[in-house]
């Protein structure tokens, strides 16, 4: 596949990064001739310098021959004016980033006619990231498959969680695990599918999947600290900041914003309605001093500087946050984070848009895809036709290799829990996770 990347940014080089080694064939057009030269020396790709909505600049990248063309620059008009060109020029499936939530909500355009295939809003789709983690307190992650009918959830394991120390074959039983598929165990950075004789240690991360009540159940249940946040507090009234206050609004917690400019902090204010904007520095004592008890608080850090956010987050756990998170976009931080379990959560720039493009890229019978931030690997959702040779098959005689696993099966609306003698059916829409290295083997099921 052919794909144009426009923009060279956090976001562009790692879609370059992540898309050139399966083989696509990868053209990034940037205006910095240095940014140019730093990828093209670690990547196989082609490299264009210049305007990215100049349409002589455009031209070089022979659209005609183009299968998908993202535009990612930090302009909103540049990115849409880039996707509208290309449609003129040639077939390709085209996708804008827009900060801006004006284009995404406007009911007046109608941007597939214009040329745009999807716009996406990276802000929208993290504070929907913080806002599921936020709802349901014990998980380091969430994500939403089959237009939210069934979540992927990954969750600790304490020392006093029930799961501690028994095989798995040994909770088969149990009321609450029936609507629950164990999907993953991650264990000193190892990937391990879990079976009958998977047994769960202290410090483990397990992902399981079901439907939101059944989520929430097992939640309450494995995890006996369980209890709902009383208060969050988010560091940074910007765009992500703002836009998952007035998400928390629709929930009993009480939400707290912190933001340092006086203008943004009285725009904030008079957006939101029962949240309790504070003008001021989130690192400051004077400003955390009046926040209040920490206890069974939430802390979130959206500003737009990294260290900032990092900063705040261990502030914060020092005075007695349960949760912390932080926007974080230098992959570096990101790495050193995550090895170090500093904070709870990470919300990463890059993934909305590696999200929202894989489908495009995985083959026809791929109606979404996902990876998620603390879980090396991909949710992929199939739509079986009658020629798929998954049909007609009973999951336990499908013979995945090591690795793959079935998550869930979504039947005529009716949400079915990945059993073996499930037999799937023509329509199906089944959803799979699968480890990078097998996921070439499985191929040939996305594409026939």
């Amino acid at each position: 596949m052919r794909i144009v990347i426009i923009g060279g940014g956090q976001t562009g080089a790692h879609l370059a990064e992540t898309l050139s080694p399966d083989g696509h064939d990868v053209v990034l057009i940037d205006s910095s001739a240095e940014v140019l030269a730093e990828l093209d020396a670690h990547l196989d790709l082609m490299t264009i310098q210049g305007d990215g909505a100049n349409p002589e600049t455009l031209e070089k990248a022979d659209l005609e021959r183009a299968d998908l063309v993202v535009a990612v620059t930090g302009r909103d008009d540049t990115n849409i004016l880039a996707c509208i060109f290309a449609r003129q020029r040639g077939g390709a499936r085209t996708v804008a980033r827009v900060s801006s939530s004006a284009y995404t909500t406007s009911r007046h355009l109608d941007f597939r006619a214009l040329g745009v295939d999807l716009l996406v809003n990276q802000y929208d789709e993290y504070a929907r990231d913080l806002y599921n983690v936020l709802r349901l307190p014990g998980s380091i992650e969430v994500a939403d498959l089959l237009g939210e009918r069934v979540m992927v959830v990954g969750m600790p394991v304490h020392m006093d969680s029930p799961l501690l120390g028994q095989a798995l074959k040994n909770l088969a039983g149990k009321e609450w695990l029936k609507r629950i598929r164990f999907m993953a165990l991650v264990r000193a950075d190892q990937v391990m599918t879990p079976h009958g004789e998977t047994t769960f240690l202290v410090g483990d991360d397990v992902y399981f999947s079901g439907a939101p009540d059944a989520v929430a159940d097992f939640l309450q249940k494995a995890w006996p600290e369980y209890r709902p946040f009383q208060r969050v507090v988010i560091a940074g009234g910007g765009d992500l900041g703002l836009e998952l206050a007035r998400m928390l609004e629709h929930t009993r917690m009480q939400i707290v914003l912190v933001e340092q400019d006086e203008e943004r902090a009285d725009y904030c204010s008079a957006e939101l309605n029962r949240t309790l904007v504070i003008k001021g520095d989130a690192l400051d004592q004077e400003t955390l001093a009046g926040i209040g008890d920490a206890t069974d608080m939430a802390y979130v850090a959206a500003t737009g500087s990294d260290e900032h956010n990092i900063i705040g987050c261990l502030v914060a756990e020092k005075y007695g946050a349960r949760f912390t998170a932080a926007q974080v976009g230098k992959k570096e931080y990101i790495g050193i984070v995550n090895q170090l379990r500093l904070l709870d959560r990470i919300v990463d720039p890059r993934l909305a848009m590696i999200n929202s493009i894989l489908h495009f890229v995985r083959g026809k019978n791929v109606q979404a895809a996902a990876v998620l931030s603390r879980l090396p690997g991909e949710l992929i959702e199939l739509r079986l036709t009658a020629q798929h040779e998954w049909s007609g098959k009973a999951i336990k005689d499908l013979k995945l290799p090591a690795g793959v696993i079935v998550v869930t099966v979504l039947r005529q609306d009716q949400v079915k829990t990945a059993i073996g003698d499930l037999v799937l059916a023509v329509g199906d829409r089944v959803v799979v996770y699968c480890l990078p290295a097998v996921r070439p083997k499985m191929e040939s099921l996305f594409t026939s």
